[in-house]
């Protein structure tokens, strides 16, 4: 195995500046660097990392615990989340918590000894839980039922793109536009949608119909398609359909195929999130397409930043992600 020292010796320059240079030390020549560099190459030198962090008394393991591991929005994160972790030398442990009294164990428990930092999606947690993020080991949430909790936040552009997605709908031609959500609490991703929703429809000066609101039990496409079916054979007056998740609209669009509806041609349907799935459904299935690489790297790096401080601790951060919209089959695109 190459050592630090044959690399130095064909270098022609000391250990320790070679330790400088795999460490990014910013007092190395460039001449140096190079030099270095190209004897690295040469004898083709592999950082031992487990080593490294065996010195920084680190893991190189982060966790990342999320709702549903089989969730195509989930799914999507934990990938890009994996991504930029390893374009940082870091390995990821996931786990699945599905409910709010595993989201607070995986902050406590003690396996979190063997992570050098958890990145948390919070689904169930609420503000009444902030207190509860207050723990030893660095951690950052992803999410939008924690404001003001004592951790760094990453979160979706909810309210703008919700906003924008109806906004689509109603430059489409639609003038009665039905929101699906999930359950409405104070603080939640539903709550937020449902907020954007209302500024798009007041901005184009529609009334609010409360009817149109409709709730389910499950963010899913079983929940999507039968909640479809009920509300065209319950004879509500819709030609529009606003879903806060890709899951719920792609069942949408069976649901109304089911009962005879033409999409877009009588009823325009719009998601969020844009899985993989959505370009490939039959109508295409227009979409908020958010950041998700954008916020799992900025993750990442806030987790890192915790990881790696070793003054008094900073400010924490919120950071709101970017967002596109993705117009196709569904909405006429």
């Amino acid at each position: 195995m190459v050592t630090i020292q044959d690399v130095a010796k064909a270098a022609g320059v000391s250990p320790m500046t070679v330790s400088n240079v795999i460490n990014d030390h910013p007092n190395v020549r460039p001449s140096t660097r190079e030099k270095v560099l190209e004897a690295m190459a040469r004898l083709d030198y592999r950082v031992n990392v487990a080593a490294r962090n065996l010195r920084k008394g680190r893991t190189g393991i982060i966790g990342l615990a999320v709702p549903e591991v089989n969730s195509p929005y989930y799914g999507r994160l934990a990938a890009g989340i994996v991504a930029a972790a390893e374009r940082r030398d870091l390995r990821v442990s996931i786990e699945q918590t599905a409910s709010r009294e595993n989201e607070l164990d995986a902050l406590s428990l003690s396996r979190n000894a063997l992570y050098d930092g958890l990145i948390l999606t919070a689904a169930g947690m609420s503000q009444a839980d902030a207190e509860r993020l207050k723990v030893e080991h660095p951690v950052v949430v992803l999410g939008d039922r924690i404001f003001g909790g004592p951790v760094d936040h990453v979160a979706m552009p909810n309210l703008e793109a919700a906003r924008a997605a109806t906004g689509h709908l109603i430059e489409r031609g639609c003038r009665r536009v039905a929101f699906l959500c999930g359950a409405l609490e104070e603080v939640d991703t539903s709550s937020f949608r449902l907020t954007g929703y209302r500024q798009a429809l007041e901005a184009a000066g529609l009334p609010v119909d409360r009817a149109l609101i409709q709730q389910v039990d499950r963010l899913g496409m079983r929940e999507g398609a039968r909640r479809a079916r009920e509300m065209a054979e319950s004879g509500l007056d819709f030609d529009g359909v606003f879903c806060i998740t890709d899951s719920l609209a792609m069942g949408v669009l069976r649901g109304l195929t089911d009962v005879g509806i033409r999409v877009p041609d009588q009823v325009k349907v719009i998601g969020f999130d844009n899985v993989s799935e959505s370009e490939f459904f039959i109508p295409s299935l227009s979409t908020v397409d958010p950041d998700h690489d954008g916020m799992a790297e900025r993750a990442v790096d806030l987790l890192i930043r915790r990881i790696e401080q070793t003054g008094p601790s900073t400010r924490h951060q919120d950071f709101i992600g970017d967002f596109a919209l993705m117009i196709r089959e569904s909405t006429g695109g």
